[in-house]
C-alpha cells in the first residue's frame, strides 16, 4: 500500500499466547505457563493484521537471564542472585544469538519455530520487529549459539585494567570484588561471584550497585571512557561494534524487518552511523526504531541512521497530562510543534511495557478515557503509531505478579496471563487503526492544527488533514460531558490546504454518521461530541 502508515503492534511473546489462569504471585513456569511462539497460528496473525496493524514487535525473543532452569539443554544455569524475577527481565541477555526458550514448544529446536514464526507473519501480511539490546547484557552473559568463528562478549577482555578503548567489551573495576546491596547468595549452596566487578548496565562505574540500579546487566564498552569523562576513541574501530553489527546482520538473515533499538542513547551516536549504513548495505529495507528519551538528541540520532524515534518527553507525556486533566489541550499543540521538522521520524504511542496501562488506577483508571488520544495521536500525522498487548481491551495492569508489584504495569519480570478479551474499546481502536491505515489524507496527507483559531476550548482538539481530493475533519473531546463545540476554520487553512469554499456532505467514520456542513473562510462549523470521544468526518 503506498505511503501506508506504520501501525506497530507490541505483544510481550511470553504472556500473549499463556491461557494458564492460575497466576500465583511469584509462580514458576509449570505453576503460571507461558506463552509460545507457536501460539501465533496464521489465524492470529490474520486478526491482528485486520486490527489495521503492519509491524508486531515480539519483544522478549532473544534468550535472557531467567531462574528457570534449561541446563539439560546445554543451556548455563543462572544465579537468581543477578535475575530480576522468576522469568527474568528480557533486557538482560545472555546469548545474543538464541532464543529464549521459555518460548518454544520444542526446547531444541527453538530457532527453528522462530523462524517459522517469522514465516507466518510475513505470510500474513506482516512485518517482524525484535529488540537490539545494545548497551548491556546480563551479568552471566554466555553465548552457546554463536556462530563459528565468532568470538564470546568479554572472552578476550584485560579484566587489569577498567578501560580499553579498542579490546575490552565491558568495563571493570579492577581489584574489586562485585558487592550489591543484595545477598548474593539468593537461596543457592553458593554465591554469586564476580571478581573484579564489571561496570553496571545503567552507567553506574563501580562494585556496589544500588536497589534501583540495573544491577542485573553489565555495560557494554563502545569506545567511550567514563573514567576520563566520556572521551569516545572510535578509531581504531572498537572490538564491540564488530560485534554488535555481525549480531544485527545474525538477525537481520533471518527475515527482521526492523530493530527497536533498547536504550539507544547510551550507545554513541558514532556506533548508530557506522552500523547502520553497514546493515543497509545487506539490507536496505531495513529499520531502526530508537528508545531516545532527551530532545536535544533526537536529531543526532535521526542523522546516525534512526528511522524512528520514542516520543516520550513531549507528546506521550504532553498526552498523559491531557487525559488526566493536568494540562489542556494546547500541550499537543506544543508537543508536535517542538519535533516538527522531524515529525514523521517521532514514533507516538499511549503504552509500552515501561509505562502504566491507562486502566490502571495509576493513570485514567479506565482504557475509555484515553479514546480522545487514540483517534489524535493515531490520525495527527503521518508518522508511526504503537499500542501495546491489551491496551485495546483496557487491560488494567493491577496485579501483584512477583518481582513486579501492583504499579500499574503488566509484568517483563514474571511468568502470568492476561485475561484476552474483545470489548467495545477494541472495536474502536480496531476502527480507528483501520482509518490510519487506509485513509489517504493520513498515511500521506499534510495537517493543520486549527486550536491557534479555538482558544477558548482548553479540553477539545481539532485538526484537519488532506491529500489530493481527501479531507478530513478531525475533531476530539477529552471532558468528561458530551459538549457542541463551534469550530472557527481559519482562512489561513482554507490558504494552506487549498480547500474550497461550498457544502459538504461529511461521513463520520468512527460512526457511519452523515451530516452536512459548510466550510467558510473564518466560519463556525458546529460539532457535537461525545464525553471522551471524537468524530473523524471524512468531506465529500
Amino acid at each position: 500500500m503506498k505511503g501506508s502508515k506504520i501501525i506497530i503492534y507490541q505483544i510481550f511473546t511470553r504472556l500473549y499466547g499463556n491461557r494458564c489462569q492460575t497466576r500465583k504471585p511469584f509462580g514458576t513456569i509449570e505453576e503460571n505457563g507461558c506463552g509460545k511462539l507457536n501460539d501465533f497460528t496464521s489465524s492470529v496473525l490474520k486478526q491482528i493484521r485486520e486490527m489495521g496493524v503492519s509491524h508486531v514487535w515480539y519483544t522478549g525473543i532473544i534468550r535472557h537471564a531467567t531462574m528457570t532452569d534449561y541446563s539439560k539443554y546445554g543451556i548455563p544455569r543462572q544465579h537468581p542472585a543477578v535475575v530480576k524475577g522468576r522469568a527474568g527481565s528480557p533486557y538482560a541477555i545472555t546469548d545474543y544469538y538464541d532464543i529464549d526458550p521459555d518460548l518454544a514448544v520444542n526446547v531444541d529446536k527453538r530457532m527453528e519455530e522462530f523462524e517459522k514464526l517469522v514465516a507466518r507473519t510475513h505470510r500474513a501480511g506482516l512485518k517482524v520487529v525484535i529488540d537490539f539490546v545494545p548497551n548491556h547484557v546480563a551479568r552471566q552473559y554466555k553465548s552457546i549459539c554463536k556462530p563459528a568463528g565468532v568470538r564470546d562478549l568479554g572472552e578476550d577482555d584485560n579484566a587489569t585494567v577498567g578501560f580499553d578503548p579498542v579490546h575490552n567489551n565491558f568495563y571493570y573495576c579492577p581489584g574489586q570484588q562485585f558487592t550489591p546491596y543484595f545477598d548474593l547468595y539468593h537461596g543457592e549452596k553458593e554465591p554469586y561471584m564476580e571478581m573484579p566487578a564489571k561496570a553496571t548496565g545503567n552507567d553506574c562505574f563501580h562494585n556496589a550497585p544500588g536497589m534501583n540500579d540495573w544491577y542485573e546487566t553489565v555495560k557494554l564498552n563502545y569506545g567511550k571512557d567514563y573514567y576520563a569523562g566520556g572521551t569516545g576513541h572510535y578509531e581504531p574501530i572498537p572490538n564491540t561494534w564488530e560485534k554488535m553489527l555481525h549480531i544485527l546482520l545474525f538477525w537481520a538473515g533471518k527475515g527482521v524487518d526492523a530493530f527497536r533499538c533498547d536504550m539507544a542513547e547510551m550507545v554513541p551516536a558514532e556506533f548508530w552511523a557506522w552500523a547502520t549504513a553497514r546493515v543497509r548495505e545487506q539490507y536496505p529495507d531495513i529499520r531502526f526504531i530508537g528508545e531516545v528519551y532527551n530532545p536535544g538528541e533526537y536529531r543526532h540520532y535521526i542523522a546516525s541512521g534512526f528511522d524512528y524515534l520514542y516520543d516520550k518527553v513531549g507528546m506521550y507525556d504532553a498526552m498523559r497530562d491531557v487525559i488526566c486533566h493536568r494540562r489542556n489541550t494546547d500541550a499537543i499543540t506544543w508537543a508536535w510543534q517542538q519535533t516538527d521538522d522531524i515529525r514523521d521520524h517521532m514514533l507516538y504511542f499511549l503504552e509500552n511495557h515501561d509505562e502504566q496501562r491507562i486502566a490502571s488506577d495509576f493513570f485514567a483508571g479506565c482504557g475509555e478515557k484515553a479514546i480522545p488520544a487514540l483517534v489524535v495521536n493515531a490520525l495527527m500525522q503521518k508518522n508511526p503509531f504503537m499500542l501495546y498487548f491489551g491496551q485495546e481491551w483496557g487491560e488494567r495492569g493491577m496485579d501483584e505478579e512477583g518481582f513486579s508489584g501492583r504499579d500499574g504495569r503488566t509484568t517483563i519480570f514474571d511468568y502470568w496471563s492476561l485475561s484476552l478479551h474483545v470489548s467495545p474499546l477494541t472495536f474502536i481502536y480496531n476502527k480507528v487503526l483501520n482509518i490510519a491505515r487506509t485513509e489517504k489524507a493520513v498515511s500521506e496527507g499534510v495537517m493543520f492544527d486549527v486550536m491557534y483559531a479555538n482558544q477558548q476550548y482548553y479540553r477539545q482538539y481539532a485538526f484537519l488533514r488532506k491529500a489530493g481530493n481527501d479531507l478530513l475533519l478531525v475533531v476530539a473531546n477529552f471532558d468528561d460531558a458530551p459538549m457542541t463545540m463551534n469550530l472557527l476554520l481559519p482562512d489561513h487553512a482554507f490558504n494552506y490546504l487549498e480547500i474550497m469554499e461550498r457544502a459538504y456532505q461529511a461521513e463520520d467514520l468512527l460512526t457511519g454518521q452523515h451530516v452536512s456542513m459548510v466550510l467558510m473562510r473564518d466560519g463556525q462549523v458546529s460539532v457535537s461530541l461525545p464525553a471522551r470521544g471524537a468524530v473523524v468526518y471524512k468531506l465529500k
